[in-house]
């Protein structure tokens, strides 16, 4: 018997779909008409055992504990997933051959693995365990993918890699948060501290900001316009562009900080005749944007609908499951693969279908046309999240459903249209040894951009000009303005910002490390670690914008500023890629992790939490009463001890549970 685990029962159904019917509904497994059987975990049926589970001991936080590192690492069954784990265990002894089929990432690749291994099966069935990647849940897609499967043996590396990752996080945010919500404690506060691998420079990158525009003092510039007249009456404006000779009065950002400066250069120019040196136009063209990863599509949505990350990424997970209208959402990837271009006609047919307010553009859709997207060297596990060929009702679908399948098919569409075509026309003058610049921007074909609803760059033009024609300065305009402080974080600036997090570090090295990984977080976790900030009472909204609370801010003022700065992140995630790539080893990331750890806990012990939070912490839960206490809680059976299994490392191994809150 073949067995396929799924990593949903959603995918689980999509591959019996298309396996030898008829199907007997089990509970917790599907048996096909050949005998083979397809089941399913339910996310994680395993989770990491807690501190407790390793010595009784360190159920009350206490700081002479820490740091708290096991020797042998072990899984737990979730409590609310014991019959499904009872169902693959059974599965898997009946089997002959394994089919992993959970999601295409990292993660995924771990989740079904531990499973496997904590369920006891074979050396030989892992030997001989194939990987099926499915990115698509329409049957024609997840027929291609099993007649694409691949030795998940291949997949070690990956899944190595993202246990060092989940056990490290667990490492630090274990000991970390105790660390700190003990020292909490000795100031009256009664909350949780709590510290992670990534959560925390998250928390750091928004109270900077918030402290940045706190402190901001603002301050007046001044821009010069010179009015420039041609012989025949035509007028425009000309920008002041300072020279060298100007910098002791310019702030680094090269704004104009004196206004006698700028009144002087507009004495100077008036009246004066005005050499035309250079004139430059060019007509360029600009494709259409990539389709989505679920970074980009959660930023889009946030600005268009005011949607939260995990509004977004829920969204998409039920276009994905339930209506299959949206290829795997988690993405992490903007292409695709050139073999997908030859469902195309299909795929915008179905959108045609589906979406009446899009039939308007498909005249200028050309199927044929190519656009960068379609690349397979920049394709790994999964790709660009676009529609699928499935027609449906779309009364059917939420509102937000809706918004985000038509912004999705948007995307696809304009990958067939013609470019966005323009002329730039930029004029280099001179007036009274000054140098002064016009410019001018005017669409020729707008393109994809009707589709997208993207307006314009605001449209300027010059008269037709030509390189040393005589021109005269009529006159000299003052503008006066004011810096501005920068703005508060919102939805879509915050999953910008972590996304692209190598803007905001300063170190040239650790910059171009994040610039090459994902940035801060996972397209899967960075909406649960912003949710999570807000739960903690880190973050608080006020209107659209996010905020750090007095608790946020104190937990930073306390913490090292290696923990509230994102290199770390970038060198973990550097080391995570070479492990992946066989490049590195599980243990080479571990022990020096291991060693530092017990600096960071040495160097807290040395932090004083200020007392002000006492007031500030949060109400104590209400007691349950006995009656309650009686009920299901205290009917569940006791956990039984979990045995340790082997890892490919070579030490024992339970893998453990991803955390999505890093």
């Amino acid at each position: 018997m073949i067995l396929y685990i799924a990593e949903k029962p959603s995918l689980a159904r999509a591959i019996a779909d298309v396996l030898p019917k008829p199907h007997k509904k089990h509970d917790g497994y599907i048996e096909l008409g050949n005998g083979d059987c397809v089941s399913w975990c339910l996310g994680h049926l395993l989770e990491q055992a807690d501190p407790a589970d390793y010595n009784p001991d360190f159920k009350p936080w206490r700081f002479e504990h820490l740091p708290i590192i096991p020797d042998e690492w072990k899984l737990k069954p979730r409590s609310q997933t014991r019959s499904q784990l009872a169902v693959l265990r059974k599965l898997i002894r009946q089997s002959k051959q394994l089919i992993h089929a959970g999601d295409p990432d990292r993660e995924g690749q771990l989740l079904v693995d531990e499973v496997i291994n904590y369920l006891g099966a074979s050396e030989t069935k892992k030997r001989t365990a194939q990987r099926l990647l499915i990115s698509d849940l329409n049957p024609k897609a997840v027929s291609a993918a099993l007649g694409n499967l691949k030795s998940n043996s291949e997949f070690i590396p990956l899944s190595v890699s993202a246990l060092a990752r989940s056990r490290a996080d667990w490492i630090y945010g274990i000991n970390l948060t105790r660390a700190y919500s003990i020292q909490g404690r000795k100031a009256g506060y009664n909350g949780v501290l709590s510290v992670g691998r990534v959560q925390t420079p998250l928390l750091g990158l928004v109270v900077r900001r918030d402290k940045e525009i706190e402190n901001f003092v603002s301050k007046p510039f001044y821009e010069v316009q010179a009015v420039i007249e041609t012989e025949a009456g035509e007028q425009f404006k000309a920008r002041w562009k300072p020279s060298e000779n100007c910098q002791p009065y310019q702030d680094e950002e090269g704004r104009v900080l004196n206004r006698k400066l700028a009144e002087n250069v507009i004495s100077r120019i008036k009246g004066q005749p005005a050499e035309l040196v250079k004139l430059t136009q060019k007509r360029k063209k600009e494709n259409a944007p990539l389709p989505f990863n679920l970074s980009a599509l959660q930023i889009e949505a946030a600005k268009r609908f005011g949607m939260s990350a995990k509004a977004v990424l829920d969204t998409c997970q039920s276009l994905y499951e339930r209506h299959k209208l949206l290829t795997y959402p988690r993405s992490d990837c903007r292409y695709l693969p050139e073999e997908h271009h030859r469902q195309a006609g299909e795929v915008i047919s179905a959108i045609g279908a589906n979406q009446q307010t899009l039939k308007e553009f498909l005249p200028q859709i050309d199927a044929a046309r190519r656009s960068s997207a379609w690349n397979d060297k920049k394709v790994s596990a999964h790709h660009a999240i676009i529609p699928t060929t499935r027609q449906a009702n779309l009364a059917s679908l939420s509102q937000q459903e809706r918004q985000l399948y038509e912004l999705v098919s948007r995307y696809y569409l304009a990958q067939f249209m013609a470019p966005y075509e323009y002329d730039d026309t930029r004029a280099d003058l001179t007036i009274a040894g000054g140098l002064f610049v016009a410019t001018a921007h005017q669409t020729i074909h707008s393109g994809w951009k009707q589709l997208l609803s993207a307006s314009d760059p605001k449209q300027s033009a010059l008269p037709v000009l030509v390189e040393g024609q005589p021109l005269h300065c009529i006159e000299g305009q003052l503008d006066e303005k004011n810096t501005q402080p920068p703005k508060y974080f919102t939805d879509a600036t915050l999953l910008a910002a972590m996304t692209g997090i190598s803007r905001y570090v300063a170190e040239p090295e650790i910059r171009k490390v994040l610039k090459e990984t994902d940035g801060l977080g996972t397209e899967a976790t960075r909406a649960g670690i912003i949710e999570l900030m807000f739960t903690r009472g880190f973050f608080v909204r006020e209107g659209k914008t996010i905020r750090s609370t007095t608790v946020g801010r104190a937990l930073v003022d306390c913490l090292p500023e290696s923990a509230t700065t994102p290199d770390m992140t970038a060198l973990w995630e550097s080391e995570l890629s070479r492990i992946s790539q066989q490049e590195s080893s599980y243990s080479s990331f571990m022990e020096p992790l291991t060693q530092r750890l017990h600096g960071l806990i040495a160097q807290s012990a040395e932090v004083v939490i200020p007392d002000t939070l006492k007031a500030l912490s949060p109400a104590p839960k209400k007691r349950r009463t006995s009656r309650a206490r009686s009920g299901s809680a205290a009917k569940k059976p006791a956990a039984k001890k979990t045995a340790a299994k082997k890892t490919t490392t070579g030490k024992k191994r339970t893998p453990v549970r991803r955390k999505k809150s890093a």
